[in-house]
């Protein structure tokens, strides 16, 4: 089996790593892959975006399936085009992975089928938003209606804090056209969870519960990012809890998607916030989350390409899962500044001293000349696994302290959630 993996970064390369471990699988692309993934795949220059061209590759190159990383072009309909011309595709269509695409079309399909999320209103004219948040008491969380990057959320404080926010997003445009509309929602408290499952349009299964560390600061505190570290699995999801999140989100999601016309194929990621009350969504995703998948891979005993045939031929309550009984800590390495401005093209140092039971998956790197130097604001993510998520950190932290380039930051606390309980 020839495959194609879409994407350049760490998920795609905790993707790739999974699929060349698959006695199916006899050759791997990636397009357009990193510094890491050219060890183990054929790299090539087409983007993501680009999916004229990728067609034309998948069908030159005879690809057997092609499974796609980051939400961008499933937004735009690669799956679409893909299946139009008789290719095997993992991922949900452009309408299913709308999902994700618009905030406020998730908002409103979980209003219907009555999905538990936070209160919320969506506006299009910030002087709207302005006389709305006059009247609501912080705090308030300010969403982008479209694709941000994993970084289109705003916590707001005080009515200060929520105005600068409306400014920022509707008049500045910080997040380009994702801002032309906006979702004011209320504030839930609790703990937060990612739930990811692979699903053929009505049956699915669930991968091991993980949690993701969003703001760039320890103790969870400064501006998001796309993640700084995760870990798998997160206590904070007991069996009895992911039971009530399968039958009281994940399925009546998916059947409400294929009652709207949207037959939702491919992964179904709930990021969750774990109230008093009970799970309620916070977001959903169309794809594999990142770093998540960097915890959540290494946990999987099944053969990927199994989970991804039964997900496209309609059969997945056919597989079972079987699963590491072991947690994982990813810790992500990234370039000073980050989310903000930062360089690229440093050097980095360290990567032969890391033990060959330790993962490091490269997300902004790229290969120069014999050394393989930084080109993204989220640069490595490195993964231990160990009997307890206690000594997983231990381990993770002595292998990330063995690597070095200039400006290199990551958090200290990955997983202190899990510590506290």
């Amino acid at each position: 089996m020839r495959v194609l993996v879409v994407g350049s970064g760490g998920r795609e390369h905790a993707i790739v790593w999974k699929l060349v471990q698959s006695p199916q699988v006899e050759k791997v692309f990636c397009a357009p892959g990193n510094g890491g993934i050219a060890r183990i795949a054929e790299c090539v220059d087409i983007d993501v975006t680009d999916i004229k061209t990728l067609v034309h590759f998948a069908q030159k190159k005879k690809i057997d399936l092609t499974v796609v990383g980051p939400e961008l072009p499933l937004t735009l309909g690669i799956v679409d085009r893909f299946r139009e011309k008789g290719l095997a595709i993992f991922g949900p269509t452009k309408k299913a992975a709308e999902i994700e695409s618009s905030k406020g079309f998730a908002k409103n399909f979980m209003a219907k089928y009555r999905i538990p999320t936070a209160e919320y209103k969506i506006f299009s004219d910030p002087e709207e938003v302005i006389q709305y948040i006059h009247k609501k008491e912080p705090p308030l969380v300010l969403k982008a209606d479209g694709l941000a990057a994993g970084k289109g959320v705003l916590i707001c404080n005080s009515r200060d804090e929520a105005y600068n926010g409306v400014d920022k997003i509707m008049r500045q445009k910080i997040f380009g056209d994702a801002g032309n509309r906006l979702i004011v929602e209320e504030f839930l408290r609790g703990e937060e969870a990612s739930v990811l499952s692979i699903t053929d349009g009505e049956n699915l299964v669930i991968l091991p519960p993980a949690q993701d560390h969003k703001p760039i600061f320890e103790g969870d505190k400064g501006p998001n990012t796309g993640g700084m570290g995760a870990y798998a699995p997160a206590p904070v999801v007991s069996p009895k809890l992911l039971r009530t999140i399968r039958e009281k989100i994940l399925l009546p999601t998916v059947l409400g998607m294929k009652e709207e016309g949207r037959l939702y194929q491919g992964v179904l990621y709930a990021g969750l916030m774990i109230t008093p009350e009970g799970p309620k969504v916070l977001e959903f995703n169309c794809r594999f989350g990142d770093p998540e998948t960097q915890a959540i891979l290494p946990l999987l005993e099944t053969d990927i390409v199994e989970i991804i045939e039964t997900s496209i031929e309609g059969r997945i309550k056919d597989i079972s899962l079987a699963v590491r009984n072991e947690a994982a800590v990813c810790v992500i390495i990234a370039s000073g500044g980050y989310p903000g401005s930062y360089e690229k093209g440093k050097i980095i140092y360290g990567l032969d001293q890391i033990p060959s039971d330790i993962l490091v998956f490269h997300a902004g790197s790229k290969i120069k000349g014999k050394d393989i130097v930084t080109a993204g604001g989220r640069v490595l993510g490195v993964t231990a696994l160990s009997s307890t998520i206690e000594t997983a950190i231990e381990k993770v932290y002595k292998a990330v302290g063995k690597i070095t380039f200039d400006g290199a930051y990551y958090r200290r606390d990955i997983g202190y959630k899990a510590l506290r309980r």
